[in-house]
């Protein structure tokens, strides 16, 4: 019985990360106008000691959607508190670049079954017969 590959556990160094705050958005009142609790997580995937050199070009290839000039910007500001909005932006992440850096799953060959092998000829029959059809004359 197999199952699915486990994301590996991917830990960031805190010296190759830089934070951005800002004020969230949204409800809260007084408190919202006050306190910077939004988060911007800003790491250089092209410069990371974090990961292997294989598993950062796996990255490279998987996130580059996402990619500012080499880096990744996750945002978080769905807490009231500046210190959980910075510890779920730092899951997201750890948790994007584990799904970004595991290998693909090598693809099983398999042939045919002979059902659809014939129903591919017989489909290919009939488009055949149907433009030989057509073929009048100029009479």
């Amino acid at each position: 019985m197999s199952h699915a590959p486990r994301e590996p556990r991917v830990t960031i160094p805190e010296s190759e990360i830089s934070w951005r705050f800002s004020r969230s958005g949204g409800p809260g009142g007084q408190h919202v106008n006050t306190s910077d609790t939004r988060v911007e997580l800003i790491w250089s995937l092209e410069s990371t000691q974090a990961l292997t050199r294989e598993q950062r070009e796996r990255a490279l290839t998987a996130l580059r959607s996402r990619l500012v000039d080499g880096r990744i910007t996750v945002v978080s500001s769905q807490y009231r508190s500046q210190l959980r909005n910075r510890d779920a932006a730092r899951v997201r992440l750890e948790q994007l670049v584990a799904r970004a850096i595991v290998p693909p799953r090598p693809r099983r060959a398999t042939k045919p079954s002979r059902g659809s092998q014939v129903r591919r000829l017989d489909a290919k029959k009939r488009r055949g017969d149907l433009k030989r059809g057509r073929g009048g004359g100029w009479d």
